[in-house]
């Protein structure tokens, strides 16, 4: 590996950056990138060659076609994008007196920030985790600290423990002991006010995989950003550049991440994994580094090839994965601004709901699934551009916050939404689920003539919602069977 990792340029040789251990890779959302030694460095391990195998969107590439896109190429973009903004701030602003090797920090801070990811990306997290391990607190954060250090050491990277530090401490955006250096902390995880080069990349690749267009314009706030008092700001003018970006997250959440199918196959994915943890060890798996390398997407497959007994359970949900015979989304329930405080979550379990069922249904509590989502603009109910700070063209060195009346009255007053969300295990008990959801809702929110407090017609189970679904089955028979082929060209 290179012995001059963190030598300032003059002690190198000067030859070409192409003939410098230099490459050069052309994305598909920003173009040509180019990729210097030190990053090559730990480009080429197998530690992150591992993000190659985990989807950047996990479960979502279930539903759409076009998420296929996976961490690795992401991670690369974040560091491209980390470079670009650190080396304009330093060439623009010299009087902030950035080194080589904060720079060369940053750069590497992107480029590992997901090192720590697990199979399917946040349904490990937000999912399987805390069933299989309820006693401990861990995230993908923490997991990419831990992948950090056996990368540097597994490789022997020559690199000195107070770049380390500074490369954990970028990730976790927690500048603790560089309070002086707050700005450098800004740039790969925003804790301040959530706008980074992260959500900058993700945004653009996830929406131009899916197909999708966004208005807002990332390249703008790589340019029209510098340091005031010890953070990075934007010009006035970016402000609704800004809440078009929160705009679109929060969009892409909405439509995409939070899909109702692409939920219930992240529960699937759960359960299968879960079911499968007692023989693989899979949490475990979190504590030890070299387990955690082979740790990917590809753990699902690995079940399937299994002939172990005790994975059939997992085996036979992920057949129904395989064969599309889903959980059920059954409905939800949006709940009011000034309710969520009120209803916890435990008062509206798959065991109140069963509660509530008719005495002929049968349910039982493992019938029933309730998912809790919250969607927001990246800071839970706060206005993120609150904490955001501007500059005018006619004083680039004093800063300011602007207030959203000052931008546009059609701006949302509320920040965050609380859905529950039901799923059935079994479709075939949708509809008694969701009646007794939906009595249990009336107990817990009475609707009021001041209330819009009413269940969903457009998600209403229909009376004869069992004949629908045998109908179904009987005209994907028919299709699998080419019979309705052969009569469309044979004739009568």
């Amino acid at each position: 590996m290179n012995n001059h990792f963190f030598e300032p340029p003059a002690l190198r040789k000067s030859t070409s950056a192409f003939y410098n251990g230099h490459k050069i890779i052309n994305d598909p959302i920003h173009g040509h990138i180019m990729l210097d030694d030190y990053t090559i460095d730990f480009i080429d391990t197998v530690q992150f060659q591992r993000l190659r195998d985990l989807k950047q969107l996990g479960s979502a590439y279930f539903v759409f076609p076009g998420a296929s896109h996976n961490r690795f190429e992401h991670s690369i973009g974040v560091s491209h994008l980390s470079g670009t903004l650190i080396e304009r701030i330093a060439k623009d602003q010299p009087e902030l007196h950035i080194t080589e090797n904060e720079i060369k920090c940053v750069k590497l801070a992107g480029l590992c920030h997901d090192l720590g990811h697990g199979p399917f990306s946040h349904v490990f997290d937000n999912e399987f985790m805390p069933r299989a391990r309820p006693g401990i607190k861990w995230s993908h954060e923490q997991a990419s600290e831990m992948m950090l250090e056996y990368l540097i050491d597994d490789n022997g990277i020559d690199i000195e423990p107070e770049s380390i530090k500074l490369i954990k401490g970028l990730i976790a955006g927690e500048p603790n002991q560089y309070e002086d250096r707050r700005f450098l902390f800004d740039i790969v995880a925003n804790k301040k006010n959530s706008v980074d080069v992260d959500k900058f990349d993700y945004i653009e690749r996830d929406t131009q995989n899916l197909g999708l267009r966004s208005s807002y314009d990332a390249k703008r706030l790589l340019v029209y950003s510098r340091v005031v008092d010890n953070q990075i700001c934007y010009h006035h003018k970016e402000v609704y550049n800004l809440y078009e970006m929160f705009h679109t997250r929060y969009s892409l959440f909405k439509r995409i991440y939070t899909h109702r199918v692409g939920k219930a196959v992240e529960l699937m994915i759960s359960d299968a994994l879960v079911s499968a943890d007692a023989q693989l060890g899979i949490s475990n798996a979190v504590d030890n580094p070299e387990e955690y390398l082979h740790l990917t997407d590809d753990i699902i497959r690995g079940i399937e090839r299994s002939k172990e007994p005790s994975l059939e359970e997992s085996r036979q949900i992920i057949k129904r994965l395989r064969t599309r015979n889903l959980y059920k989304f059954v409905d939800e329930f949006l709940l009011p601004a000034d309710m969520e405080a009120k209803i916890k979550q435990e008062a509206i379990s798959p065991a109140e709901i069963i509660s509530y069922q008719s005495d002929n249904d049968g349910l039982v509590e493992n019938d029933v699934i309730v998912d809790w989502l919250k969607i927001n603009y990246a800071m839970k109910d706060r206005n993120p551009v609150d904490s955001i700070r501007f500059f005018s063209k006619f004083d680039d060195n004093v800063s300011f916050t602007i207030p959203k009346q000052h931008v546009s009255y059609m701006i949302p007053g509320q920040f965050q939404e609380v859905i529950i969300r039901v799923f059935a295990r079994d479709p075939a008990k949708s509809k008694a689920i969701q009646k007794a959801f939906r009595s249990l809702i009336k107990v817990i929110a009475p609707t009021d003539p001041n209330s819009h407090i009413e269940p969903s017609h457009a998600l209403t189970v229909p009376t004869d919602y069992d004949t629908i679904l045998s109908a179904k089955r009987r005209r994907s028979t028919s299709g699998l069977l080419g019979q309705e082929v052969v009569k469309k060209w044979t004739g009568p």
